[in-house]
């Protein structure tokens, strides 16, 4: 295993899940299965039987697989975790990244936060351009903002409206920009631009259906490799729960294996363009912890 410094770019963490989709609470009911729009669902791993989805528990996992730090975002079903997350920035300052949640208010938290997360594609108001004093403010505080745009091209030409209108903003472009969905291409494209990055969380769940090795995921980031430039892409998992189906070490060794990628796509992928996006210099590789089947 070569030696290379290694950034999860996309990670989710909570103590409690307290969130809501569909208009209907989403909270933990054990044994990692919530109640998700009133359906039992896996949501994390089974051997989070608490449902608590700790830093302690993502550390293991990231010591383990050889991953430096990780971009911890958010999301609504989770409910905001802004407090936790806090937390375990100060617990562990040099192993995360964390974005507070904008929820369509004034007060969104910057104090304290390396990004700001924004679910574009959930905004009551789809029209990005009615955001454009948010984005000035991200932009004056020198963080970054994390957005899962809606499918394919719906807000595209909105975002580029607020990349030119805010120049100095940092943006990544979660999801991967929902590789398959019809006009993702139009997402990765905003990567043209020079302070906007794409990362790659959730792409184990978009190719689910076709499990390790995922050479249709491998084929996608090639693909936007040629739109944009392997420079400013960037891997994530999407932690925990695309580990309910696969290994928080598989979710990288399938980027490490593929004879498609060289060696220098794959040190730029897994995180020396997030070095540069996260500000993350001074990290060394970690040690490799054989596993009882080597």
């Amino acid at each position: 295993m070569s030696e290379r410094i290694i950034i999860d770019a996309h990670v989710h963490l909570w103590e409690k899940q307290n969130g809501r989709a569909g208009g209907k609470p989403v909270y933990g009911v054990g044994n990692g299965i919530a109640d998700f729009e009133g359906v039992r669902r896996q949501m994390m791993p089974p051997y989070m039987e608490d449902n608590s989805n700790t830093s302690e528990r993502l550390i293991a996992n990231m010591d383990y697989a050889r991953v430096n730090m990780c971009v911890v975002t958010q999301e609504y079903i989770d409910g905001n975790q802004d407090g936790y997350l806090l937390k375990a920035r100060k617990s562990y300052p040099d192993r995360f990244r964390i974005c507070s949640l904008y929820e369509e208010r004034d007060d969104f938290a910057l104090e304290g936060f390396d990004g700001i997360k924004i679910c574009a594609g959930r905004l009551k108001d789809s029209d990005l351009k009615k955001l454009l004093s948010v984005f000035k403010r991200i932009e004056a505080s020198g963080k970054f903002v994390g957005l899962d745009l809606a499918d394919g091209d719906a807000q595209t030409d909105d975002m580029q409206y607020i990349i030119d209108a805010c120049p100095d903003l940092r943006v990544t472009i979660g999801h991967f920009g929902m590789v398959t969905t019809k006009g993702w291409q139009k997402q990765i494209a905003l990567a043209c631009n020079k302070n906007v990055y794409i990362e790659s969380g959730g792409l184990t769940w978009l190719f689910h259906h076709e499990f390790y090795p995922y050479p249709s995921a491998v084929k996608a980031i090639l693909e936007a490799r040629d739109i944009c430039g392997m420079d400013k892409l960037m891997w994530g998992s999407d932690y925990p729960r695309t580990m309910t189906d696969l290994t928080y070490r598989s979710a990288l060794r399938f980027i490490e294996e593929s004879p498609e990628l060289s060696e220098a796509e794959k040190d730029a992928f897994l995180g020396e363009n997030a070095v540069r996006f996260y500000k993350a210099e001074g990290l060394k590789p970690l040690p490799d912890i054989p596993n009882m089947l080597e």
